[in-house]
């Protein structure tokens, strides 16, 4: 399986070296040369200089031969552009998109992109674990 990581920040990187470590083989993009060493001295796998919404960085990250793109920038805008040309330019149906925003993520993955929103996440995760808190009965609470 080939994967096309855009964006080599935390959680690009992390998504690149697990996914080859998985066996994949990985291709990340990102602007900055120096992000490469986030993914660490024992890299195998592919690594292209340049911006993510630009065609030809994608066609040299071979994004024609990709089962799957994830786009992990620090932009909700750019991440949404890069996955909307993966998926309708490129034709990549397996096109992950992170997007920070609540109702945008929504808005989009109601239009068809496979969104992951981590603040929704958070929400969920922090709304479920004050639920589940042992929180004492009321009458627990006076002081006798």
């Amino acid at each position: 399986m080939n994967a096309l990581i855009i964006g080599c920040g935390r959680v690009g990187s992390n998504v690149a070296k697990r996914l080859a470590g998985e066996g994949w083989d990985v291709t990340a993009v990102d602007e900055k040369e120096s992000a490469l060493s986030r993914l660490g001295e024992d890299w195998t796998g592919g690594f292209v200089v340049g911006h993510g919404m630009d065609t030809n960085v994608l066609r040299e990250a071979r994004i024609e031969d990709a089962d799957a793109v994830v786009v992990a920038t620090d932009g909700d805008n750019t991440n949404i552009v890069i996955g909307q040309v993966a998926q309708k330019r490129f034709g990549i149906e397996c096109t992950v998109v992170r997007i920070l925003d609540p109702a945008r993520a929504e808005f989009y993955a109601q239009r068809g992109l496979r969104t992951v929103c981590p603040t929704s996440t958070a929400i969920d995760v922090l709304i479920e674990a004050a639920r589940t808190c042992a929180i004492p009965q009321s009458a627990e609470r006076v002081a006798t």
